[in-house]
């Protein structure tokens, strides 16, 4: 139940969810420490949505266990305080004002917090008696933030919050939530596709790919125990049997190996050097994508 001195927030064995003939998460075996910012990473179709909405006690798992806050997900009130979730949509409603939303939230929620979204919306210029519906993305997204704190959760679960914003308003989105986590008690785990933002503000990683969990730990720990090499095309087969291969590229006079380690490299052949965060991403969906077309045409020719 634990991973180093933090309690485990959220801990799946076995996870699966089926919806009639398409299996969307399967054997998903997952855990994250209390105080982690957790990217939650994977192409379209991966499971990450799915995997949220298990973690909300918004879907029903088909097999395997999962227990958020020490209890398995539910609709009670005492779970759901301690839970928030801001789904890709970001609901809100586009006639009311923010000063509307933060009246509801205070109706719904045993710890509301008005005052705290009343402070980040002056900071950030953002008006409390506009209509939601005429603020822009950036602005939409940052209120749908702070009420989402507003209501003290220990558990935070964000669903691409921030696909559709420009890069100044991702950066203070991201800044925000930064804060909300050095303040203490907060865990969060931010679903997106933008690997450089994940990199600068999340220390550990699930990443999803063909509905499996292909890496899940600390990013730190996780780069450290992969490296790529570069040496002459040659056999690799020794390099296999003693490290586990993520990817290979070859050509006919260079490989390249992505691979998780097993301990010390030995070919004097292969220079290794340290992976970044898309680099390892990357090389573990490449593992699952579909392969390319094998016939390509010109520009402007009909294929």
């Amino acid at each position: 139940m634990t991973a180093g001195s933090n309690p485990a927030v959220i801990e799946t064995h076995g996870l699966s969810k089926r919806y009639r003939r398409v299996t969307a998460l399967s054997e998903a075996t997952v855990t994250v420490p209390a105080g982690r910012i957790s990217a939650l990473i994977g192409p379209n179709g991966a499971g990450k949505t799915t995997l949220l909405r298990l973690l909300t006690g918004l879907a029903t798992p088909t097999g395997g266990d999962v227990a958020v806050l020490g209890c398995r997900p539910g609709q009670d009130s005492a779970f759901l305080a301690g839970v928030g979730f801001l789904a890709q949509e970001i609901p809100l409603y586009r006639r009311f004002t923010a000063n509307d939303h933060i009246g509801i939230g205070a109706h719904l929620n045993p710890r509301w917090d008005g005052a705290s979204v009343r402070r980040r919306l002056e900071s950030l210029g953002i008006p409390l008696g506009q209509r939601v519906g005429t603020l822009s993305g950036g602005q939409r997204a940052q209120l749908a933030l702070a009420l989402t704190l507003a209501k003290q959760p220990k558990l935070l679960l964000l669903d691409e919050p921030v696909a559709a914003l420009d890069p100044l308003a991702r950066r203070q989105f991201l800044a925000h939530l930064a804060e909300a986590v050095a303040d203490g008690g907060l865990t969060v785990v931010l679903s997106s596709h933008l690997i450089a933002d994940l990199e600068r503000t999340c220390d550990h990683l699930i990443l999803l790919a063909a509905s499996q969990v292909q890496l899940c730990g600390d990013i730190d720990a996780l780069l450290a125990d992969h490296q790529v090499l570069v040496g002459p095309a040659k056999d690799t087969t020794a390099i296999e049997r003693d490290h586990t291969l993520v990817q290979a590229v070859r050509t006919p006079r260079q490989t390249t190996l992505l691979i998780r380690r097993n301990g010390p490299v030995i070919d004097p052949a292969f220079v290794a050097s340290d992976v970044g965060l898309e680099e390892l991403v990357l090389g573990y969906m490449g593992q699952h994508a579909a392969p390319a077309p094998v016939h390509l045409t010109r520009i402007g020719e009909d294929q």
